[in-house]
C-alpha cells in the first residue's frame, strides 16, 4: 500500500463517479472529464495502490431479500481480554452483518439482519448471548435508515 499517494481534483472526480456507479466504463468517465480511457486507468491504479480503493461492490436491498428486522446490539465483554474470541463467534453467525470496537458503554457493538422478530430472538437467546465471553447485551430495533451514504473524497 502507498501511504504517499496525493489526491487531486480527477482523483476526487473519478472516486466520486465511480462511488455512484462502480461499472462506470473508463472511456465515459474519460470523455466526462475531458482525459484520456488510459490516464483514467492509471489513476484508478494508483489509488488501489495506495488502498483509497479497496474493491468494487453491488449494494442489495435485504428487505428485497426478506431481512425486514435491523437491530443494532451493544454488547459488554466479562473481560478485555475476550475481545479476539468473541469476535471470531460473532463473524462466524450470518446474521452479524457488521462488527465494531467501541469505546463509551459497549465493547463491541454490532449490526444484525433477521428475517423476523421470531428470529432475532433466536439468534439473540441461542446464538449471541449464549457466547461465554459476553456478560451482557441491549438491543435497538431500527425502525428506519433515512440516511445512507459513503464519505466524500
Amino acid at each position: 500500500m502507498d501511504t504517499s499517494f496525493q489526491r487531486d481534483q480527477l482523483d476526487n472526480q473519478i472516486l466520486e463517479a465511480l462511488m455512484q456507479d462502480a461499472r462506470t466504463p473508463f472511456a465515459e468517465l474519460a470523455k466526462r472529464f475531458n482525459v484520456s480511457a488510459g490516464t483514467i486507468h492509471v489513476r484508478v491504479e494508483k489509488m488501489k495502490q495506495a488502498g483509497i480503493i479497496i474493491g468494487a461492490q453491488i449494494t442489495v436491498n435485504p428487505k428485497a431479500l426478506g431481512y425486514d428486522v435491523c437491530c443494532f446490539i451493544g454488547i459488554n465483554l466479562k473481560s478485555a481480554g475476550d475481545y479476539p474470541a468473541a469476535i471470531s463467534k460473532l463473524n462466524a453467525l450470518e446474521e452479524v452483518v457488521e462488527a465494531y470496537y467501541t469505546t463509551g458503554n459497549y465493547s463491541i457493538f454490532v449490526k444484525v439482519m433477521c428475517q423476523s422478530i421470531e428470529a432475532l430472538q433466536h439468534v439473540l437467546i441461542n446464538r449471541i448471548q449464549s457466547i461465554d465471553e459476553i456478560q451482557s447485551t441491549e438491543t435497538l430495533i431500527s425502525l428506519q435508515n433515512p440516511i445512507v451514504r459513503a464519505v466524500k473524497p
